[in-house]
């Protein structure tokens, strides 16, 4: 059975007092949704947390998710890391990450062990950086997102050692990928490998990394340049929001218009949009404070829903809000039809096919991004929207 469900049993309990409370709260029950979704038997974390038939379940493995939560517990108190970790501590889980760092087969999932490790001053850092070097992300084919996470791995905290001249030839390439026109990135830097009817397909998350990456390289190599297109990038992804906080999903690449609104994803609004512009905030670019109250603002009250994908009384915020649609037949038709024609999209999506579905699933990189983007500091200093501070950012 799916567990897509209607929207009328998509309300799970009351919405939280106010956006400037939010983080506050979903810090809270992201150290509860953890310990839930960790396998202390593998000192690593599921790969999902699923309710079909009512009955929450965890299913799969996942060292990709397991890195994203290591970033994410780097702000958190011993004690609260342990206690997410069954009485584990980070830096035993990311032991199991470097003892394995030989085997994993995918640069996305090497990476992002790189950058958690380097994070936790671990000793498997040398051993991951050669794990990556034998990829060779500078100069073969790989997603837009991978890309931006080997540039992150090499910049958060200060550019690695001996690896500064290869990471500048990976901001040059992630830099010369953006596409002006649009104010985006494509999903393949090299347009040869997507599929040739989805090729001008960018995703949300081909927004989110890049501008995160191309911050943190500014941040650490003092690189003006990576600056500009990150603040450029960020101006497009606020100008693409939805009216009532939405962070779409599809757009085309060739235009910078909308190809696909749905699923609106809570990560999303919660942890990776934020995580992203304060990236640029901290290295020196715009401000985005309302549209990033703006996300928040979605996720405590959807429109589609007429209530929260926040489910407190389950410690877990729900994956996304859907279309009723088979086999994502929206996305695939207007991916078709846009390639036909840019401004060709599915005629009466939205009454063939309402938004309004809940993914009652989760995964544990949410929690983790969502800890990354709120550490207790920032989530605490959080104002309110509409107040006195304003966007220095368009």
């Amino acid at each position: 059975m799916s567990t897509m469900l209607r929207a009328r049993t998509a309300v799970v309990g009351p919405e939280p007092t106010s956006v400037a409370a939010l983080p506050v709260e979903l810090r809270r029950l992201a150290l509860r949704a953890l310990r839930r979704m960790y396998l202390p038997e593998r000192r690593c974390f599921a790969f999902r947390l699923r309710r079909p038939n009512g009955q929450d379940v965890l299913e799969g493995v996942s060292r990709r998710y397991t890195a994203m939560v290591l970033l994410g517990l780097v702000g958190e108190e011993a004690a609260a890391s342990e206690q997410v970790l069954h009485g584990h501590t980070p830096q035993q889980v990311a032991d199991t990450l470097a003892a394995e760092v030989d085997a994993m087969s995918d640069l996305g999932e090497v990476a992002l062990t790189l950058w958690c490790l380097r994070a936790w001053g671990h000793g498997g850092v040398e051993a991951a950086w050669r794990r990556v070097l034998a990829f060779d992300p500078a100069h073969g084919s790989y997603p837009t997102v991978e890309f931006a996470w080997v540039l992150s791995a090499l910049s958060a905290g200060g550019l690695l050692p001996g690896a500064e001249e290869y990471a500048a030839k990976l901001e040059q390439r992630l830099r010369a990928s953006y596409q002006p026109r649009s104010g985006l990135f494509p999903h393949w830097p090299d347009a040869a490998q997507a599929v040739r009817w989805r090729a001008h397909i960018s995703c949300f998350a081909d927004l989110v990394y890049p501008i995160q990456a191309l911050s943190l390289y500014s941040q650490a190599a003092r690189h003006p340049q990576a600056l500009d297109v990150a603040g450029h990038a960020a101006d497009r992804m606020c100008q693409l929001q939805g009216p009532a906080g939405q962070w779409w999903w599809h757009f085309d690449v060739r235009t910078g218009h909308i190809v696909e609104e749905y699923p609106v994803y809570a990560v999303h609004q919660e942890a990776m949009a934020p995580m992203a512009l304060f990236a640029l905030e901290d290295a020196g670019g715009a401000r985005h404070q309302s549209s990033t109250a703006g996300g928040l603002g979605w996720l405590g009250h959807s429109p589609e829903l007429g209530g929260s994908l926040i489910d407190a009384s389950a410690d877990v915020v729900w994956r996304k809000v859907a279309r009723r649609e088979p086999a994502k037949v929206v996305r695939k038709a207007q991916a078709v039809l846009s390639r036909l024609h840019p401004a060709w999209r599915l005629p009466g999506a939205d009454v063939l096919f309402p938004p309004g579905c809940v993914d009652y699933e989760t995964r544990p990189y949410e929690m983790g991004w969502l800890l990354y983007a709120w550490p207790a500091t920032r989530a605490e200093a959080w104002p309110a929207a509409g107040s006195a501070t304003e966007d220095s950012g368009s």
